[in-house]
């Protein structure tokens, strides 16, 4: 039996069809005439757009588009597009009927009948608002890091392909190594380390440990496009996409050169503090070391002086004992100097006659140096007077030739000079007139440049730890200064060293000096006999001041300490003058003084310190004398005193 056909619905279809489009809720599909009038409209039209199906047949698409959009001609030219060229694709602003902008991607084929005529369009619409906004949203977070990153100036902040070559760069990395993006993006980042770094694979090698590590952060020199280099801190970090795959590096790196000279600066004067406060405390216990010998100096002076003149008149003996007093006076004068080096003074400057200045010193200065340096002396006939503090300039020559024997390690030569010098017009540091210009030079190892520029610094010395405090130098420099001339050097490796000091004449002649005689002694007789009441804590001071006294024809009353002393004067013993060590525990001489001259208003006190130089205002308007004395000084304070 033969089959059947059955003839197709039409509407069937059609309802089949239009249930399958209303069905669409997530697209517009609608179709237009060939004039572009609204000839269908389905619910997902309905959905994001707003109009009813009865409030938007026969009006024309157009009506979707912005303003702006309508008077381009965009609606027009989207038809024509998709008539001639059988498509057209595209995304933008449209309106809903409640004037709501929202963007969509837009398909629209034009439709023909079976001859080829067009006879109308089917447009399809999608809601992309979400995403829109989204990617506008990614968009300006990306602008506002991008500006946040440009922003950045003190550090540079760029990425580089997993191959190292740089793929961006920010205003700070151009800041800080010179280059624009323009000349750098593209170029392998080993560009920024110096040739040796390269050759050695640094680059590479903090690349791999960023990726073994996660993160690789270092310190070094790194090269400007100038040339110049620069000391940074470097970080450098791997960048994985999501499936852990490497896609590149961040990098970050910070211009640190200022920070570490200001560090190093900070050491500096750190350790520069560290000298000076070790200076103090030499000072202190040099200080403190000169008074206590000045008190032993003043028994042995005394002494000997009492012993002399009691002494049968044997030539032998009385050379014997000149001799003696004569060095226990030169360690008085070697205390002088420890006071000297110990205490910030000003300077006491005199007309001094530089080639006795040296003589004078001769014996210091070989005892200083040792036997393995030999000392040369040169001299002209006739040299003008210089203008200086004998004290500092003698430690100025001693400072200077201690250096010039460490400099010549088996020993050698060092040859003392003097020369007079007149600068016409001023030069530098010095002002034009005459000059002394004493000079120490050594067969030495001499210094090389670098050395020799630093050598007047405060601290700096090239001998090891413990040998040396770099001081020596710096302290002539300033000697020179302050006596208003300068320090000179000159050295080449291998070639030894000379320094000299010039150091202004004076405006006066010297009075010629006497030869050095044996001690002149007090007369056997004093102007008048006087009880004088000595106050000391030190013993053996104590019995030798009182024994000078004796031997001077005084009575002397011995007190060892101020209260004692205070007991005696209140007793019926009459006192005609109190003589008082000044540095004395629990009461001072001065507080002794104060005491006295409160209760005695007319007993006269004389004050004794090893410390004469360093007296205060106070102490200084009271009477004085420096220890070690001898009975000569010892009588004419008494008798200017009473």
């Amino acid at each position: 039996m033969p089959q059947l056909k059955r003839k197709s619905d039409p509407l069937m279809s059609d309802d089949r069809f239009r249930m399958l489009l209303d069905a669409v809720t997530d697209y517009a599909i609608y179709m237009l005439d060939a004039r572009g009038l609204v000839s269908s409209w389905n619910a997902g039209a309905k959905r994001f757009k707003g109009y009813e199906e009865a409030e938007i047949l026969g009006q024309h698409f157009s009506r979707f588009y912005t303003e702006e959009d309508r008077a381009n001609g965009m609606p027009q030219r989207a038809l024509h597009a998709a008539e001639v060229e059988g498509r057209f694709e595209g995304e933008g602003w449209r309106l809903r009927k409640n004037g709501e902008r929202f963007w969509c991607h837009v398909v629209i084929d034009p439709i023909r009948d079976a001859g080829g005529a067009l006879i109308g369009y089917a447009k399809v619409t999608r809601d992309l608002t979400e995403r829109k906004q989204a990617e506008e949203t990614l968009k300006q977070s990306e602008q506002q890091f991008r500006l946040l990153v440009d922003g950045v100036t003190d550090y540079a902040l760029y990425m580089l392909d997993p191959t190292g070559v740089i793929t961006n760069w920010n205003t700070g990395a151009q800041r800080i190594k010179g280059y624009t993006p323009q000349e750098i993006i593209g170029q392998h980042y080993s560009v920024f380390f110096s040739t040796d770094d390269q050759a050695n694979g640094e680059p590479q090698r903090g690349l791999d440990r960023a990726i073994n590590e996660g993160r690789f952060e270092s310190q070094g020199l790194r090269i400007r496009k100038n040339g110049t280099q620069f000391w940074a801190s470097v970080v450098v970090e791997p960048i994985r996409n999501d499936l852990g795959d490497l896609i590149g590096f961040a990098k970050i790196t910070r211009d640190i050169t200022d920070s570490l000279e200001a560090q190093k600066a900070l050491e500096k004067a750190r350790e520069s503090l560290f000298q000076s406060q070790k200076m103090e405390s030499l000072g202190r216990l040099t200080g403190g070391i000169a008074h206590d010998f000045n008190n032993l100096l003043m028994v042995v002076l005394g002494s000997l002086e009492v012993v002399r003149r009691r002494v049968p008149d044997d030539p032998k003996i009385l050379n014997l004992l000149d001799n003696a007093i004569q060095g226990a006076q030169r360690g008085a004068t070697l205390t002088q100097r420890m006071l000297a080096f110990a205490r910030s003074q000003k300077l006491v400057v005199e007309a001094l006659d530089a080639p006795a200045l040296v003589r004078g010193m001769s014996d210091m200065l070989q005892r200083a140096l040792g036997p393995q340096t030999r000392i040369e002396v040169r001299f002209p006939l006739r040299l003008s007077p210089l203008l200086a503090d004998s004290n500092q300039l003698e430690m100025a020559l001693l400072n200077l030739a201690v250096n010039a024997r460490d400099a010549m390690a088996t020993g050698g030569q060092i040859v003392i000079a003097a020369r007079e010098e007149t600068l016409a017009v001023d030069d530098g540091d010095l002002v034009a007139g005459r000059y002394i210009c004493l000079s120490v030079t050594d067969s030495g190892e001499g210094m090389d440049a670098e050395t020799l520029n630093r050598a007047r610094e405060p601290f700096f010395t090239t001998k090891g730890v413990g040998k040396g405090t770099g001081l020596g130098l710096s302290m002539v420099h300033g000697f020179a200064q302050q006596s208003g001339g300068r320090l000179m050097l000159s050295s080449a490796k291998g070639q030894g060293t000379t320094a000299e000091m010039w150091l202004p004449v004076a405006g006066e002649p010297l009075e010629p000096l006497a030869a050095e005689d044996a001690p002149v002694f007090a007369a056997s007789t004093v102007v008048q006999a006087l009880t004088v009441l000595v106050v000391d804590d030190d013993p053996l001071v104590l019995l030798s001041t009182a024994a000078m006294l004796d031997d001077l024809g005084y009575t002397a009353v011995q007190a060892a300490s101020g209260e004692q002393a205070l007991e005696l004067l209140a007793s019926s013993r009459r006192i005609d003058v109190v003589v008082t060590d000044l540095a004395m525990p629990l009461m001072t001489g001065l507080e002794l003084a104060q005491q006295i001259k409160q209760r005695w208003p007319t007993l006269p006190v004389l004050l004794a310190s090893g410390y004469a130089d360093k007296l205060d205002e106070t102490e200084l308007a009271l009477p004085h004398i420096g220890k070690p004395f001898n009975q000569n000084e010892l009588v004419q304070a008494l008798i200017e005193l009473t």
